[in-house]
Formats: C-alpha cells, structure tokens, sequence
C-alpha cells in the first residue's frame, strides 16, 4: 500500500502540469447542517476533473521505451481525458476505449487532446476488457484508471491541497467509483491527520465498493445505468479496496433523485456546475445521510464534465421532487374561453407555463371534451399547492402525472 511519502512525491511532480483547486466556503450549507461546510472544486481542474492528477503522474513514471510503445487505456470519460492529456504533454501516443454510453461531450474532449477513441461495450467493464484486448495486440502500455499506485498517489494529492487549507478538517467526502480518488486522500490525510474522517459515497445503481467492503473483496457488481456516469463502475481495484478496509471509516450510498438534487443545488446556489458523479458526496449532505454537525467538512466536488444536453432533464426532474414543477391533465369540456380560464389562473398566481398542449384527439374523450397538457413552475412547493387550490376552486379537474 502507498504512503504519504508517495503522494508528496506525486505533488512534486505534478505541480506545473495541474491546476491548484479553491477549497471553497458555503455558508448556506453550512447554515443547513451545522457544520463548517468547503467545497473542494475539482470541476475546475485541468480536463474538468480531478482525474487530469493521476494519469499525468502515471506518465511522468513511464520509461523510454513504454514512451515509445504508447499508452492505452480504459474510461467512461473523465479518466480518458486525464490520459489524453498527459500523453499530449508528454508527446505520446494514446488510445482510448469507452463504453458506447459515454456521454458526447467526454468523447469530443478526449479526441481535442489527440487521443484515439475506440467505443466498445455497455458498461465500463466491457470497455476495460476491450481495451486489454487492444493492448496486446498492439504492445501498448496500459494505464489503469483507478487500481494503480501512481494513479491512486496523484488523486492523494487533493488530500494534501485540502490539509494545507483546512488544518483542522474534521471530515471529508468524496465520491466513490473504482476508489482511486478516496483511497488517495485517505493515504494522504490519515497520516497527515489521523483522526479525519473519511467517508465515500456511491451510487445506487452502482454500489460496487459497499458491495465489496461487505463481500471481504471486490466483485462484479451491475446494475442500471446512473446519472453519475463518471462512477458506474463495476468491479474496483484491489489496491483501492485494502486502502478503504483499511483507511475510509464509511460508505454511504444515494440514490437517482438525491444526486439530481444536488446538481441543481450546485448550480442554484453555489454557481457550480458539477456532473452527476461530481455532485455525488454533496448529494449524501443534502440528504441527511451523515451527521456533520459541529465539524469542519470538505466535499469534493470531482468534476464537471456533465453534457449540456442532460442538464435540463436533470434539473427538470430535480424540480419536480422538490413540487417547484409539475405536470397536469386538464379535462376540458370544448368551447370557447375554456382554455383561456385555465391559462388565467396560472399567470394570476404568478405561475411560468413551460409546456402546453391541446387536444381533442383521445379515445377516452368525448365529442364535448378536450384535453389540456400543462407543465407549470413555480417558486416553491407553497406556490405549487397554491395554484393546485386556485384550479379546483375554479371546478377544474386535473390529474398530476
């Protein structure tokens, strides 16, 4: 297992080729738990994730030769990128595998970088078996993203940004895929500060080191797709698991909705933009899934790599979880001033129509009928039930759906 010696030498040598990321003060948050609550914003790092730290230390190790041979390796986007990146810098050849659900925008960043992009497979594991497949035939050198000493030393490095910031940390936490990430800060703050405390939090639809912490070893875990990407992993590495056995006093695990949550919280409130992975350790405060109460507590924030494309559905459906939004079917009988009734009510409780569709076209409708599709926003939950009231008040009938 490494030591902290190994990640102050993996400070050294990156220092010139990363970015020094704020650990940042969030008073709302803090006023919401009772803690002292920084971000760590890891979204701001070179290639948009903190992955840019471990794939440039691995290739500052390789030798000549390995230089020569090229490098390959496996990721569903942010490790790709970090690989893509180094090997610029370093003036390599890199190939990349990722599985055919990474999302667009990871896949155009890592081609930016020079590298070659093979898609190949549904999940990460099929990526990473593909991509081993391709390094014999080729001779390349792999680089792994998570289960690597030089990999694990230079994520640590945040651990000793976050020491060097806040002395008197109390408790990090920090998101949990293959572990690198964790198991790295907690190499580096369990010696710096032994009493820390070390928590990772992992999707539910991919809880692959909770599941290995309880099986007593790694194992392949699947499960369904997740909007935290970055973290759908598998199996995790051997090393990463010693280290949690051995370092991280616990894993906690969120679900789909608490990680959009907290995205939308990132964006609303902090004017951070975080992917679904990287928003994944605030997900479990905004939760209540752990008591911070009276503590000094860093949250990663690990990236900031989410498609443009998934952020209104995601904060679309962050908004209905918290009754900002919703959605109504309006029976209608057919004549004329009906649907302007509705439309009146809504804008006089200083409701925002974002959708509306008529219809008379429906087997269950009547001739006399027509259906009205409304999607509406509003402030809050309060606002929300107030416009509800007004409709029925008014002899509207609706269904929420």
């Amino acid at each position: 297992m490494i030591k902290l010696d190994d990640v102050k030498k993996a400070n050294e040598n990156i220092k010139d080729a990363i970015k020094r990321t704020p650990l940042i003060e969030c008073p709302l948050l803090s006023q919401m738990t009772g803690a002292n609550i920084y971000l760590k914003l890891e979204n701001l790092q070179k290639t948009g994730s903190f992955k840019a730290r471990g794939a440039i230390n691995k290739i500052m190790h390789l030798t000549e030769e390995e230089k020569k041979r090229g490098v390959i390796a496996s990721s569903a986007g942010n490790h790709a990128q970090g690989v893509a990146l180094g090997a610029k810098q370093a003036g390599i050849k890199a190939t990349i595998v990722m599985p055919k659900f990474a999302p667009i925008s990871k896949i155009l960043a890592t081609k930016s970088y020079g590298a070659e992009v093979i898609l190949e497979g549904e999940t990460f594991n099929d990526a990473y078996e593909h991509a081993l497949k391709v390094q014999k035939e080729n001779n390349y050198v792999f680089l792994h993203a998570f289960d690597d000493d030089e990999v694990i030393a230079g994520q640590g490095t945040i651990g000793i940004e976050i020491f060097e910031d806040l002395e008197n940390v109390d408790a990090v936490l920090c998101p949990v895929g293959g572990g690198g990430i964790m198991a790295g800060i907690a190499v580096a703050l369990k010696e710096l500060k032994p009493d820390v405390k070390l928590i990772g939090v992992e999707a539910e639809n991919m809880p692959s080191m909770k599941k290995a912490l309880e099986n007593n070893g790694p194992l392949l875990v699947t499960g369904p797709q997740t909007i935290a990407d970055g973290i759908a992993v598998g199996r995790v590495g051997n090393r990463t698991h010693e280290i949690f056995k051995n370092l991280v006093d616990d894993v906690v695990i969120v679900n789909e909705d608490e990680i959009s949550q907290a995205i939308l919280f990132l964006i609303e409130k902090s004017k951070v933009v975080a992917e679904g992975a990287g928003a994944t350790a605030l997900a479990a405060v905004l939760a209540n899934k752990v008591d911070l109460k009276g503590l000094n507590v860093a949250i990663v924030i690990s990236g900031g790599n989410i498609d443009i494309t998934n952020i209104e559905k995601i904060v679309n459906r962050a908004q209905i979880i918290q009754n900002k939004r919703a959605r109504l079917n309006i029976l209608l009988k057919d004549i004329v001033g009906e649907l302007s009734k509705v439309t009146k009510i809504v804008s006089g409780k200083q409701a925002n129509i974002l959708y509306l569709n008529q219809t008379r076209y429906s087997n269950n409708l009547k001739t006399n009928e027509q259906l009205l599709e409304l999607v509406i926003e509003c402030v809050d939950s309060k606002h929300l039930k107030g416009v509800l009231e007004d409709l029925k008040e008014n002899n509207i009938s609706f269904t929420l759906v």
